[in-house]
């Protein structure tokens, strides 16, 4: 693994600390009236999702994690594994719902997400920020019921369940916000 030194951090890079991937959340070069100068840092553990505050000193050596980002297609659930395939060498990998994280919530058959791999690990995944979904079952909006704003419960074919206008019927798909989980637009 390649060694930077703290002075070269970016938000986004990965390091190989103790043994544990750590991603750079947030960095800031601090230089005191006096003594040396010093690397403060926010750093979250790519594999627990733990996030940890560790200060370097300037000019630190520390090896950086090469991460691999692959575009992969979702292709199916084996128990309570996620099957994909990589769309340039076909090669089939099994993913943990622990890995995957709030992604399974949005995953459907033929989705493209990337995932991304440390050495033959799956560490993480990146899907795009919005995905469209089918409203499986909702209960219908009342006639009469027309308060501004007003929301109602859906259940998406993924089983998540979101709050959705009173407009909204079943079988009807919709945008959802993957960063937060919440009603966009129908699609």
């Amino acid at each position: 693994m390649p060694t930077i030194t703290t002075n070269d951090l970016k938000t986004g890079m990965t390091l190989h600390l103790e043994g544990d991937l750590m991603n750079v959340v947030d960095f800031q070069h601090v230089k005191p009236g006096k003594g040396h100068a010093f690397v403060r840092t926010t750093l979250k553990n790519a594999r627990s999702g733990a996030t940890v505050d560790r200060t370097f000193r300037a000019g630190e050596k520390v090896e950086r994690a090469m991460i691999d980002k692959r575009d992969m297609q979702y292709l199916y659930r084996d128990g309570s594994d996620y099957v994909f395939m990589d769309n340039e060498s076909y090669e089939q990998s099994t993913v943990t719902p622990e890995t995957l994280g709030d992604a399974t919530n949005y995953l459907i058959d033929g989705m493209t997400a990337q995932l991304h791999f440390f050495g033959d690990e799956v560490i993480g995944t990146e899907l795009a920020t919005s995905v469209e979904l089918l409203v499986a079952e909702t209960e219908p909006g009342e006639k009469g019921d027309r308060v501004s704003g007003a929301r109602k419960p859906a259940t998406l074919e993924t089983g998540l369940v979101v709050q959705v206008p009173l407009f909204v019927n079943p079988n009807e798909k919709i945008k959802v916000d993957t960063r937060n989980g919440e009603y966009l637009t129908r699609a």
